[in-house]
């Protein structure tokens, strides 16, 4: 992250939350003890107004009984008021734990609420609720208000302040994150473009020009176990679509006994779509 200057204001007020939340843990605060401290955190860092935009113990009608939310980050005030954010507090010394997630998740699905906020006053971690089928939730954004450097967590905080959130943030954050989550970058990486491009590279380089599925099985060398198996579900992807033009191809021949013509450009495209 580039590094840039923050306000003194902001800066202190950080440095307060921070304190806060140190002495808590040191204390070992009980969950009202922590949620004073966030509530104090979203109105001194965030701009929130307590009660106007924190909607405490929140209903959440699901398929069983009725639950409760700790709170519901909303810009406007009231009952009804549409939630933006789901916010399940832990107690400062209880570590965050998948269970958790979970458990909350199940509270924005059943209102309809797309962003998560799961916090134990030290650890933060922002969430994103994709409604498919099943629905998933993705980790966005997550920081540490007593280790991580104060710059940082000023841009952090600043993704789900009241201002940020209000001029459509939250939209903006989860764009991004689509566009480089590792699917949309392997699918990049190995498009028609993209192989064609870096076998340029490597042949300016190098001078040695290098099969296109050879490349591929080179990036796929470079990936994690994870990456690597979503790379080659993409392969896969090619394989059948380039089985299809084979056939198609193979049709349209005036005679059995005819190959096509296959240029490189034309290799290129076969190879990584």
């Amino acid at each position: 992250m580039a590094r840039k200057t923050i306000d003194k204001e902001l800066r202190r007020n950080i440095s307060d939350a921070r304190r806060m939340v140190d002495n808590v843990m040191k204390a070992d605060g009980n969950e009202a003890e922590t949620r004073r401290r966030v509530e104090r955190i979203f109105e001194i860092v965030m701009g929130y107004d307590a009660f106007v935009h924190l909607s405490r113990e929140r209903a959440i009608k699901g398929a069983g009984e009725t639950e409760h939310v700790d709170f519901a980050v909303q810009l406007e005030s009231g009952p009804d008021a549409e939630p933006i954010i789901m916010v399940e507090l832990k107690r400062v010394g209880v570590d965050l734990a998948l269970k958790h997630l979970k458990q909350v998740s199940s509270y924005a699905i059943d209102s309809g609420c797309e962003w998560i906020l799961l916090t134990n006053s030290r650890d933060w971690r922002l969430y994103h609720v994709e409604f498919g089928q099943p629905p998933k939730t993705k980790l966005i954004e997550q920081w540490n208000l007593l280790t991580d450097d104060t710059v940082e967590l000023a841009a952090k905080f600043e993704l789900i302040s009241y201002k940020q959130v209000r001029k459509g943030s939250l939209t903006k954050l989860w764009e991004k994150a689509t566009v480089l989550s590792p699917n949309s970058l392997l699918d990049a990486l190995v498009s028609p473009e993209g192989i064609r491009v870096l076998r340029r590279i490597l042949r300016k380089n190098t001078n040695v020009l290098v099969d296109p599925q050879d490349l591929v099985n080179g990036i796929q060398k470079l990936l994690n176990e994870n990456a690597a198996i979503e790379l080659s579900k993409i392969k896969t992807n090619i394989s059948e679509k380039k089985q299809r033009k084979q056939k198609v191809m193979k049709s349209e021949a005036p005679t059995a006994k005819k190959k096509p013509e296959i240029s490189e450009s034309s290799t290129d495209i076969d190879c990584v779509n």
